[in-house]
């Protein structure tokens, strides 16, 4: 039997005999689906896509926020 085959039964067979640990799984998903899916439109509005048309644009402005605020190299 090979290696992968070893791993894939034991992880198999590990969750089908959780009771609690499925619940527990459940819940994660859950609130990972919340944080991800649901928050990101309240906390992460599409700023450069409502501030900016082109994707030239965009760069620039991603480039100049990166830049701008960039500490100094010890070798320059």
């Amino acid at each position: 039997m090979g290696l992968i085959k070893k791993i894939y039964l034991f992880y198999r067979n590990g969750f089908k005999e959780m009771i609690l640990g499925k619940k527990l799984w459940k819940i994660i998903l859950i609130k990972l689906f919340i944080m991800f899916a649901i928050l990101k439109f309240f906390f992460f509005p599409d700023y450069l896509n409502t501030k900016f048309h082109t994707d030239r644009e965009k760069g620039n402005y991603v480039l100049e926020q990166m830049t701008q605020y960039a500490p100094h190299s010890p070798m320059q």
